[in-house]
């Protein structure tokens, strides 16, 4: 099993910065792609940006491109998120996921393990 647990969410204006973290215990954490997703009120979950097992491939949705980073660190079982150039339509609830693989096509994957999710507000 894995357990993901999120941090660094919270409210910023719009144009602002916010680096989101994810932290990961249980089994080993380099077989892992991880992955964002956001949900915002009344709409579907999607996934935000990947990264496989190994940080060589990342998959970023051309509504954060250029704004947002993802990232991992294998020897602190973390991955990250840095946001910058906040927009309004960025507010949402953020989610850590993982899914045992060592696939390049991060943004194809079923990911089975999800923490609970943190809270980013972007005001205008």
């Amino acid at each position: 099993q894995v357990q993901l647990v999120e941090s660094g969410g919270g409210l910023v204006q719009a144009g602002g910065a916010l680096r989101l973290s994810c932290v990961a215990s249980g089994r080993a954490f380099n077989s892992l792609a991880m992955a964002w997703f956001r949900q915002a009120p009344g709409k579907e979950r999607t996934l935000v940006a990947a990264i496989t097992w190994n940080g060589d491939r990342t998959y970023r949705a051309n509504s954060v491109k250029g704004r947002f980073t993802i990232s991992r660190d294998n020897a602190g079982n973390a991955a990250y998120l840095q946001m910058n150039s906040l927009e309004p339509e960025d507010t949402a609830v953020y989610y850590c996921a993982a899914a045992f693989s060592r696939a390049s096509a991060v943004s194809t994957l079923r990911y089975d393990y999800w923490g609970q999710g943190t809270q980013v507000t972007v005001s205008s």
